[in-house]
């Protein structure tokens, strides 16, 4: 029998989720299904965690967890959802895991071993079985604890009459209202820099209408390609992949992309392959008014397509500005390759990149190399793959000082096919100053923007090699830029690391540990999202503070090393690096 002094009842916010769809899930592939729910897990553990919540139990596919704070629960909740989102926005539809969250602000009783039960777990749970799949429903009590306190739109569903609770309760659907929700400074409505004010495109993933939902790839390489193209062309900024792919399978308002993105125009689509036929639509959207620019129908055979990419960005260059002379159109129509085993390859390979895991970037890098057999004058496939052993390098996920050599030697190869693809210049920029070749780095940076302004990738490289030589305003400039054109980056949380680092770098700790928290808040598996916040906090004296985000990165990164920060952090100064370690060896780092 439990006593009354074992039994505490109290006030708290409930978060309830449930995979939708699980038994089907594990139908169609039990062992996907059970690595995607450990994934899933993972998440939610750290989103809870970062906002001072507690796990309850995680049996079956279900979650429960319990916070002080109903802004903890809802922050928790959404930022769950955008990244269960953004990390299988490349995954056919019908195989992704998605869940449905519930969160409620009331009475709970807890026992001395933690366990929870009353009507504020009821209804959690009744709200969660509510919710749309990849959504989150709150009632009444949370809407009102966190109304104005938190970035997210809510919208009122009325009252509804839940299962075996007495009284109906007024129910709310949330979403994120803003993309950058939690940094001052950063507005998408801001002009790109360098494009004289003109507004931005964005491309949207063309929609796979082929029986076969392995070839959403297939229709994500026509769309990155014709992107490719417009950004080439250089007149206007256009929208990073990374970012705008992010609204794939999701009826969203148009006109709310376009504010979410910072993006006057939209370009979507489909793509439906039979055999070697195809049949291509496209319409250009201005997102302002929701009216039609351009529309057009194409059906091609599949030797055609890489005319038909640069058909229809001639199109869209056309309709947006009659005045572009054909030499601005022609850069549009890059290098590239026109062999179309080596294409299918490549966008294979950026499929498993996208997916950032070491096991995806294994699969990404040989499938890169494989596109550049297949075409040995194909340099963005040779970019792409030191781009991977950069990563690998830059998470210690390889040894980094193979892992740098082989970035090198890929970029250098890339360079010989093509000595003015963007890429392969960003490539080297940064495998050259992984090995100390600071000017040479800054001349590379510096040419693959000037080819393509709205590169995130190369504006990111440029960012990171001034900040390595003490050029920090200038890399402030350039990172900013990044994060401008690709806001929903899956790499966006370095952009905001080596931007946390540049501003420590400066010696202003407080703007480092805003944007450095900022990082965390988008990626908590990141861990040197933690790092950056531990370093500025150890600077800043808050000692207790810093070990504890210190603690998280080593769990995260437990084979960092002061000698491996040199392999990858190569400043040209030594006494730069010294201060780089400093904010650590303030809260006891020694290795």
């Amino acid at each position: 029998m439990v006593s009354g002094t074992e039994l505490k009842q109290r006030l708290a916010a409930i978060l309830a989720a449930d995979v939708a769809g699980y038994s089907r899930l594990m139908a169609a592939d039990d062992r996907a299904t059970v690595a995607s729910l450990d994934a899933a897990r993972a998440v939610f553990r750290a989103r809870i965690e970062s906002n001072q919540g507690r796990v309850i139990d995680m049996t079956g596919d279900s979650v429960l967890a319990l916070f002080e704070t109903a802004i903890g629960a809802v922050s928790a909740a959404l930022a769950v959802q955008q990244e269960l989102y953004a990390s299988s926005s490349a995954v056919p539809e019908g195989r992704r895991m998605q869940f449905r969250i519930g969160v409620h602000l009331g009475d709970i009783i807890e026992k001395a071993d933690g366990t929870v039960y009353g009507d504020g777990v009821n209804i959690a749970a009744r709200l969660q079985a509510l919710a749309e799949v990849g959504g989150v429903m709150v009632s009444d009590s949370v809407r009102n604890a966190v109304n104005g306190k938190v970035r997210a739109s809510f919208e009122d569903l009325g009252e509804r009459q839940l299962k075996n609770i007495a009284e109906p309760l007024r129910v709310y659907t949330m979403a994120v209202s803003e993309t950058l929700n939690a940094l001052e400074g950063f507005s998408v409505a801001n002009p790109v820099r360098g494009f004289g004010g003109r507004p931005a495109i964005a491309v949207l993933p063309f929609e796979n209408l082929s029986n076969d939902p392995e070839q959403v790839y297939f229709a994500d390489g026509i769309a990155e390609d014709i992107l490719t193209r417009l950004a080439m062309w250089r007149w206007m900024p256009v929208i990073g992949r990374n970012s705008s792919f992010v609204y794939r399978g999701k009826a969203v308002d148009l006109k709310r992309i376009g504010a979410e993105l910072g993006a006057r125009y939209i370009l979507g689509g489909s793509v439906r392959k039979a055999g070697d036929r195809l049949r291509i639509t496209g319409q250009l959207i201005d997102a302002d008014t929701g009216h039609h620019v351009w529309t057009e129908r194409y059906d091609r055979v599949l030797d055609d397509v890489f005319e038909l990419q640069d058909e229809i960005t001639d199109a869209i260059v056309t309709a947006l500005e009659p005045a572009v002379g054909q030499a601005e159109r022609a850069r549009a129509q890059r290098k590239g390759t026109r062999n179309l085993d080596a294409w299918d390859l490549y966008h294979r390979g950026a499929w498993c990149f996208a997916q950032l895991t070491r096991e995806s970037l294994i699969e990404a890098h040989r499938l890169y190399l494989a596109a550049s057999e297949k075409d040995s004058q194909f340099a963005t496939a040779l970019a792409s793959a030191a781009f991977v052993k950069q990563v690998e390098a830059m998470f210690t996920w390889s040894n980094p000082v193979e892992a740098i050599g082989a970035s090198y030697r890929l970029a250098l190869e890339a360079m010989k096919c093509d000595a003015l693809d963007p890429s392969a210049l960003s490539a080297l920029g940064v495998a050259s100053v992984y090995l100390g070749h600071h000017e040479a780095a800054i001349e590379y940076a510096e040419k693959s923007v000037s080819l393509n302004p709205s590169s995130s990738t190369g504006q990111y490289t440029l960012g990171f090699v001034r900040n390595l030589s003490s050029q920090p305003a200038e890399a402030i400039a350039a990172l900013e830029t990044a994060i401008r054109l690709s806001p929903n980056d899956f790499i966006a949380p370095n952009y905001f690391g080596t931007l946390s680092t540049v501003y420590y770098m400066k010696g202003d700790y407080e703007r480092a540990c805003e944007v450095a928290r900022h990082a965390i808040r988008k990626a908590p598996q990141y861990p040197h999202g933690y790092r950056c916040l531990a370093s500025a906090l150890g600077q800043m004296g808050q000692l207790e503070e810093g070990r504890r985000a210190l603690g998280e990165f080593v769990r995260l990164a437990p084979e960092y090393r002061t000698a491996m920060a040199r392999q990858v952090v190569r400043f040209a100064k030594a006494t730069d690096f010294e201060h780089y370690m400093d904010g650590m060896r303030k809260l006891g780092w020694t290795d």
